[in-house]
């Protein structure tokens, strides 16, 4: 077996990223603090080919060093857009058909490994803060929550960590991949 070069990876420019088909998925980033975590989500983004990424309260927009950073470029394909609050974001999605849910551990959630969503559905994942995660009005405001199983003591993962599980394992049922 032989690792592959960069240039064998048949990589999109951004251009041709900007056309492409996208999964329909939406990451809503609620108030999270670290320029590292939200750089992380924009590569993890870009690498699902996902629809866009909301931006809400605290959290750090492009561009940014520190952004950037992790991004390795990704702040420049994906589509963004920045909301004061993630309610009004929670608002759009929905007038926009979206299915929301919360990444989030609460009382009834989905566990990650039932949470199959259709072919094709336009699904909204929040992912939030570092410390508190994601706000309680916007749980309430949301369809549900899901929770990826954890079996030690610390029962929290990072949540650029998060986003890649809970992002990748959508996107495989929406587009057919499982």
């Amino acid at each position: 077996m032989r690792k592959l070069r960069n240039k064998e990876l048949n990589r999109l420019s951004v251009e041709e990223f900007k056309q492409t088909e996208k999964t329909p998925i939406i990451a809503v980033l609620d108030n999270i603090r670290s320029l590292n975590n939200v750089g992380s989500v924009f590569r993890t983004s870009d690498a699902l080919c996902l629809e866009e990424i909301f931006l809400c309260g605290i959290t750090p927009t492009p561009p940014h060093n520190d952004i950037h950073k992790t991004a390795l470029g990704a702040e420049d394909s994906m589509s963004w857009e920045y909301y004061e609050d993630t309610l009004s974001a929670i608002e759009h999605l929905k007038k926009n058909d979206y299915k929301v849910y919360c990444v989030e551990q609460a009382e009834g959630s989905t566990s990650l490994i039932s949470f199959k969503p259709q072919l094709g559905e336009k699904v909204a994942l929040i992912f939030g803060n570092e410390v508190k995660g994601v706000q309680q009005s916007v749980v309430d405001a949301s369809d549900g929550c899901i929770e990826i199983p954890q079996f030690g003591t610390k029962h929290s993962l990072n949540i650029s960590v998060s986003a890649g599980i809970v992002l990748w394992e959508a996107t495989k049922h929406i587009r057919g991949l499982q």
